[in-house]
């Protein structure tokens, strides 16, 4: 198990680039070498485009909120590395069951990141098409996700979807949490029945530290990864923070969640560089020394150490990237200033699958609340 000022252990977990941005081989990672090898430089390449783009969204979207256009922004500065490494892991027929921090798993398997921050700004309910993008709405709700990935990984299950040895059309679920949401009974409920059923189901748990303000120390007193493995599932310990373990493992669970060997679990050692949510003050609950100690583990300084080192790539890559993050930011933010207001009646909408006597009632006595007003071109309401 880490602390927050402890060090990632290569000789228990997988890593392949260390904070200084050096590569190494051992044998805990050895098996994953050969997916690393498999990866193009221009794969490479878009590995540290995506993190970085979504490292100045981040921003962009904090300074969003604070400037009064967001209701609310969840940070995802300093998760990068797994969360690239994973999202680009999937394949096009997976499904991803988010919690609501994967913000760059969205982008790359479809969503627009203004989509994600209309949610956030409170106009709509999710604003998504989740059936296209085979990422699902976010779901604000401490753990609860991990039983709708298990569900629907049992759907996937049922309609034979799984083990055809069609690597088109085999299908897995990779399902996000973070480590609070494993002190939640959902969770625990989650293992028993993916591993009972032998679902295709990859948990993904990013153990960024801190359940808000409760650090991981106190929520357990071993690896969150044996405690999975106790419920039987095959589980993988890797440093978050290098995105190239994020990704082979995820892509070898993945694979064989897909080939029908039942569910997969990966801890995911990181750290949420900035608090909880926008309306969270970490300086009450963790130390300035811890953060200065974990900006020295940065997944996206590593990499590009990394990339600039070992597969000699120019610095015109860099700033290419740099100006293409602040056009997507500028684009952001110029059509988040333009987003419409919704309907008041819009937040009927979508609430049940049916027609439901209490929404209908609700839907009817806004509507003649609202009738009851003046008519705005004959004067004040």
């Amino acid at each position: 198990m880490t602390t927050p000022l402890e060090p990632f252990d290569a000789r228990v977990g997988v890593q392949f680039i260390d904070p200084d941005g050096a590569w190494h081989d051992n044998d805990v990672n050895a098996p994953y070498r050969e997916l690393v090898d498999a990866l193009s430089l221009d794969e490479l390449q878009q590995l540290y485009r995506d993190m970085a783009v979504q490292r100045r969204l981040d921003a962009e979207a904090t300074a969003l909120q604070r400037t009064g256009q967001l209701a609310l922004w969840v940070p995802s500065a300093g998760q990068e590395g797994v969360q690239v490494g994973a999202g680009r892991a999937t394949r096009p027929q997976d499904w991803v069951v988010p919690s609501y921090r994967e913000h760059v798993v969205g982008t790359i398997r479809g969503v627009d990141f203004v989509r994600i921050l209309n949610m956030l700004r409170g106009n709509s309910h999710g604003g998504w098409d989740w059936q296209t993008t085979h990422f699902h709405l976010y779901t604000l709700v401490i753990g609860t996700q991990s039983l709708h990935g298990t569900g629907y990984a049992q759907g996937v299950a049922l309609d034979g979807l799984v083990g055809t040895g069609d690597v088109t059309r085999d299908t897995a679920v990779l399902t996000f949490f973070g480590d609070g949401a494993t002190s939640e009974g959902d969770v625990s409920e989650s293992f028993v029945f993916a591993e009972s059923l032998q679902v295709p189901e990859v948990f993904l748990c990013q153990n960024n530290q801190w359940a808000i303000s409760v650090p991981v120390s106190v929520q357990a007193k071993t690896s969150l990864a044996t405690r999975a493995a106790g419920f039987g599932l095959r589980s993988t310990l890797i440093d978050g923070n290098d995105v190239l373990a994020g990704y082979a493992v995820t892509r070898a669970q993945l694979d064989e969640a897909r080939a029908g060997h039942g569910p997969g679990f990966i801890e995911a050692v990181t750290f949420r560089a900035g608090p909880h949510t926008t309306s969270d003050d970490p300086t009450k609950y963790r130390t300035r020394e811890i953060e200065q100690a974990w900006a020295l583990r940065d997944p996206i300084t590593r990499y590009a150490t990394w990339l600039r080192t070992a597969r000699d790539v120019s610095d015109a890559f860099f700033a290419k990237v740099d100006e293409a993050a602040a056009d997507e930011a500028a684009r952001v933010r110029q059509a988040v200033r333009e987003l419409p207001e919704p309907e008041p009646a819009s937040m009927f909408a979508h609430v049940y699958s049916e027609p439901h006597p209490l929404v209908e009632a609700e839907a009817a006595w806004l509507a003649d609340y609202e009738a009851g007003f003046a008519d705005p071109q004959e004067g004040a309401r």
